[in-house]
Order: structure tokens, then sequence, then C-alpha cells
């Protein structure tokens, strides 16, 4: 007997089940990378952001996470080049999948217990998004726009329900507006830190703050 389809473990219905040292013997996740493309590029260099955002509350599972990472990484190599972009995968599958396996031979009825001890072994794993949630990030350069939104429209395909790409407004992967993020960071109250911003407050010693030691106090 093969993997049940997916539809069977589409909804959330049960409580979180995760791996732990009562349940054991769960199968690897199929999706190990989460971050992909250039992910070491500094927060200036990719201001543009897209998210792929879930409408509706259920399950998706690592196969499918897998198969997105997989299909919007390939289309933006071929169009922007592999150092243009960096996908982020925001959702991770914790959520154990059961599955009674039952026996579909001649004489199964005579070998298998039928419902009784029904409780099943696990099958796979599956992250549990909600509405709203964000399932997939890609930031690039502004040109790169149009290439990053059909990117997230062919990964799209991979899930089950609807889902909505939306275009930020802020910059890159930092909680920061553009205006302001340009703003603060002409001021010298935000300084880059890798794919993303250091806030330099007024707390400490003052010849460690970046704000007094650039002439801003």
């Amino acid at each position: 007997m093969g993997r049940r389809p997916f539809r069977c473990y589409r909804y959330q219905k049960n409580k979180p089940y995760i791996k732990s040292r009562y349940c054991r013997g769960v199968p690897e996740s199929k999706i190990k990378i989460y971050d992909v493309g250039a992910k070491h590029a500094p927060v200036d260099l990719f201001p543009f952001v897209a998210h792929l955002v879930c409408d509706e509350k259920q399950q998706i599972s690592s196969e499918a996470l897998e198969a997105c990472r997989i299909a919007v990484n390939k289309h933006l190599t071929n169009t922007v080049g592999k150092d243009g972009y960096h996908i982020r995968v925001r959702v991770h599958p914790f959520h154990v999948i059961r599955a009674n396996k039952m026996l579909s031979c001649a004489g199964a009825d005579r070998l298998s217990s039928g419902m009784r001890h029904s409780y099943g072994k696990p099958i796979g794993v599956a992250a549990r998004v909600d509405i709203g949630q964000i399932l997939m990030s890609v930031r690039g350069k502004d040109a790169s726009e149009p290439h990053v939104v059909e990117a997230i429209r062919r990964g799209k395909f991979k899930f089950a329900g609807r889902q909505k790409i939306l275009k930020s407004l802020k910059w890159g992967f930092t909680k920061y507006p553009r205006a302001e993020y340009v703003s603060l960071r002409k001021c010298g109250e935000l300084s880059a830190d890798g794919n993303i911003v250091k806030v330099h407050n007024r707390h400490g010693l003052l010849e460690k703050s970046a704000l007094y030691l650039a002439g801003q106090e």
C-alpha cells in the first residue's frame, strides 16, 4: 500500500503532535534547506521583498514545501541569476502525520485486526499554518520584481488551497518601511548586520555608542 493522498491530512483536525521521546520513529522532513540564494547578501543590496501568504487554516506537508522551494529557486536562477535573490521558507513542519496501515492483499481479513488498536504509525511531517501566515519570503532588487512575483506564482501551485502574493512596503527582511529605513540609515541609528539591521539605541557606554561616535549626540 502506497502513501495516502494529502487530502486526507489537509485540515487541522487534531491537536499538534510533535516528535518526542514518546513519539519515535518519525521520518525525516523532506525540506532541509530554508534559506536559498544569496543569503549572505547585505541588507542594502535587496530592497524589494514579496511574500507568499496562506489564506486558509490547513496543514502543508514537508514534501509540498520542498517542491515549492525548488520551483521558486529554479525560476529565479534562470531569470535573475543565482546571486540576485534570497528565498526564505518561513514555516517549519513539526506536526507528525500518522496512518493506520491496512493490508490489501488476498486473505487480509484473516491477518489484519481492522479498526482494533487503530492508532497509526508516523508516516511524515507537516506544517500547521493559519490564515494570513507567511509561507515564503523572497527578497531581490527592484528591477527583478516581476521575476520574483512570477516565481512565487509558480511555487503557489505546489500547495492546496488558496494563497496570496503580497508585495511588501518594507525594506528587505527588516521591519522598517522604505522611507523610514533610508532616513534611519542616514542618521546612523541603523547599521547593516548581514541580511538584517542592527539598532543603535541610546543605552550603554558612550565610547561604545555608534551614534555618539558619529557625532549624532
